[in-house]
């Protein structure tokens, strides 16, 4: 790994912001982060960061002029509802239930008495704005029609009063305000501020138990719904299991003999190559479909074929890229394909099998070197598109520059519409890499140098990524460090994480630059939400490689719920990271520990009797469909489980039983077609050795 070098007055006020260990950021109305501003608005009083830059902030001015309100009490009130369209949480008090309100929820102590908002708190801004307002003239009011015809009032044109379309304070407040509390953000007249309550204190530990053998990249949720999961390995076989109650003494329940699909004479599988994601239609109990993301090599495969990420597009040439393996450039490729489940049963969410032919050829892109891959898929849970993780494509630093360069797919998050795929000659005309469309709303509409495949950028290798299930809003996904930092950003339309430019919050200069470079002052970074230094995992410099997890929004752990948990691959240690305030994007983080339940169904201590976990590499972590987290790790599939199984404190547990005999809370469950233990331990032992080499990348 290359060597960080860093300008020293930069550095110095970006440590200042590290040795607090939380970011702060919010969104705004159009999925983006707020931007940094060089100077304040001139109308609207943001400054530091905002949704607005000077040309909003003077068409925010020029609306409000327009409204030609006489009363300055009335106009001021009014202006501070229209500036708060620049309010760096825009995106919290305009869209509500995934509609986009005309002006924003205006905070009604009526509803809560308690405000979690430090400015005016336990004000009600809605009431004063209705008795300041409420018969005063305004043109063009924001709070005219359609709103009125939702609440069934009847609608009058060319009337600008209040009072003209409301009833009554009640009817205008039941319309516009909302409460401010813990779960909510609302609008009282004054750039949102949130009351902290200090550092929460984490849990007092998170309790295991160890369901599985084998060693798998990925885990993913049957969507039908049931108990069950697909689990994928690196060499590219994907299972369909049963996931046992908590505490039924149950273990994973499927014939490893018998994989739902083996992909394994495609997927090329090596130290940092194989089969990296998977995905299933949102619909694929209905329709059969799902996605595979893997590695393949040309000199071995003929179905290997794609155009080279390095070419004259992105200003590089690929005989002059030289192997850092002795391969050719673009040898190999990162591919997603399309299969399906149709056809090997009544109705596919029955489906035990699948074809391992392609339906289609969704993406394939040709690798410039042999590592930073990424290759996650994931659907969005609103929009219901593909999402696909894309690493820089390798080489120290990334010397091409490409995760900076937005004619590069590499160093990216990709957001592509596999529902609607165009025609062959579209295809060709739109310079697409496969059997795709771009949705029309990606960043590229509104920034014409992107790609329009683009949905975030500046990203060196993600891995692992999520959706919070409770906020699909925080897109969230852990991006692996060089030398010094590994970091967990919220992933927001059209964001720039500023690899290469920064590591984390560092600034970083690589060794060799054959791809040139990207100025600091040419893009708006946006910085880790949290991270941790490499000396922080206890491991030799350049050995820390983060794996992204979860939002925690099980009931099994009530403690845990609404935490962060995600791990590191090499140090074997977990990290629960808790939002504080609620909505407000800042995170405190913490090491938390974890032990191994004295039932678990199979033995996970480090020794017969131990309850301290023999985790191995922590390669991925999984949920299903009750929102369980479970950890993949090189030594088997562990499940979080209820604290009390650990005899942890968790005051918010319910405790059924004495905590000395933590017992199964119901009988085994009986599931054919268990996995061996014998068999599976056995072939742990003999890949362990092989997986302190693999995943590099990771």
């Amino acid at each position: 790994m290359g060597s960080t070098i860093a300008t020293a007055g930069l550095l110095s006020f970006l440590l200042l912001l590290l040795f607090n260990l939380s970011f702060s950021l919010p969104l705004c109305i159009n999925s983006r982060a707020p931007s940094t501003l060089n100077t304040t608005l001139e109308f609207c009083p943001y400054n530091g960061t905002s949704c607005c830059n000077s040309r909003e902030d003077l068409q925010l001015q020029k609306q409000f002029q327009a409204m030609n309100i006489s009363d300055p009490g009335c106009a001021s009130l009014v202006k501070s509802v229209l500036c708060s369209k620049c309010d760096p949480f825009s995106g919290e008090l305009y869209v509500v239930n995934s509609q986009t309100r005309p002006v924003p929820v205006l905070c009604n102590s009526t509803v809560v008495a308690n405000s979690s908002q430090s400015s005016q708190a336990g004000n009600n801004f809605c009431s004063d704005l209705w008795d300041t307002c409420q018969n005063v003239s305004i043109l063009s009011s924001p709070f005219a029609p359609p709103l009125q015809v939702q609440s069934g009032l009847p609608v009058k044109s060319n009337l600008t009063k209040l009072t003209d379309v409301w009833q009554s304070k009640a009817d205008f407040c039941s319309a516009f305000g909302g409460p401010s509390s813990d779960e909510s953000v609302c609008f009282d007249g004054e750039p949102v501020t949130l009351n902290t309550s200090g550092t929460p204190k984490p849990p007092s530990g998170l309790c295991l138990e160890k369901i599985g053998n084998g060693s798998y990249l990925n885990m993913v949720a049957h969507p039908d719904g049931s108990n069950r999961a697909f689990f994928s390995n690196q060499q590219g076989k994907i299972w369909l299991a049963s996931i046992p109650e908590d505490g039924s003494g149950g273990t994973l329940g499927f014939d490893e003999s018998s994989p739902f699909v083996d992909l394994t004479d495609e997927v090329h599988f090596d130290t940092e190559f194989g089969m990296m994601g998977m995905a299933f239609h949102p619909n694929f109990a209905q329709n059969g479909r799902f996605f595979a993301s893997f590695n393949c090599d040309k000199v071995k495969w003929p179905g290997c074929t794609g155009r080279c990420s390095c070419n004259s597009d992105v200003n590089c040439d690929p005989s002059k890229i030289g192997s850092d393996n002795g391969a050719q450039p673009c040898q190999y490729q990162t591919v997603v394909a399309e299969y399906t489940a149709n056809g090997t049963a009544s109705r596919p969410s029955l489906a035990t099998s699948a074809k391992p032919v392609e339906v289609r050829r969704i993406f394939t892109i040709g690798l410039p070197f042999t590592s930073h891959h990424a290759g996650q898929i994931l659907f969005g849970p609103t929009d219901g598109y593909l999402y696909f993780m894309m690493g820089d494509g390798g080489g120290v630093g990334d010397p091409y520059n490409f995760a900076q360069n937005k004619k590069s797919l590499l160093g990216k998050i990709m957001r592509l519409d596999v529902d609607n795929i165009p025609s062959a000659a579209e295809i060709d005309k739109l310079g697409l890499w496969g059997n795709y469309s771009a949705p029309k709303d990606n960043p590229f509409s509104e920034d014409k140098d992107l790609q329009p495949e683009i949905w975030a950028l500046g990203l060196r290798n993600p891995w692992r990524c999520s959706f919070d299930s409770e906020r699909p809003s925080y897109f969230i996904c852990a991006d692996v460090g060089q030398d010094t930092y590994e970091e967990v950003d919220v992933i927001t339309k059209g964001g720039n994480y500023g690899w290469r430019l920064f590591e984390g919050p560092y600034p970083y200069n690589p060794p060799q630059a054959p791809g040139g470079n990207t100025s600091v002052t040419s893009i708006d970074p946006i910085f880790p939400i949290l991270g941790y230094n490499h000396s922080e995992t206890n491991k030799n410099e350049g050995s820390a490689s983060i794996t992204g997890g979860y939002v925690y929004r099980s009931t099994t752990d009530p403690c845990m719920y609404g935490r962060y948990l995600y791990g590191d691959l090499y140090a074997g240690a977990i990290w629960a990271a808790e939002e504080n305030p609620d909505n407000s994007g800042t995170f405190n983080t913490s090491k938390i520990p974890f032990s191994c339940s004295a039932d678990s169904p199979i033995q996970c201590g480090t020794v017969p009797g131990s309850t301290l976990p023999n985790l191995g590499y922590v390669f991925s972590f999984g949920e299903d469909n009750k929102k369980d987290v479970f950890i993949l790790a090189s030594n088997g599939v562990y499940r979080v489980v209820r604290p009390s199984r650990c005899k942890y404190t968790c005051s918010k547990e319910n405790v059924t039983r004495s905590s000395a005999s933590p017992g199964p809370a119901s009988s085994p469950g009986s599931y054919a077609n268990r996995l061996s233990d014998s068999n599976c331990s056995i072939l742990v032992l003999l890949t362990s050795s092989f997986f302190l080499l693999l995943l590099g990348i990771f």
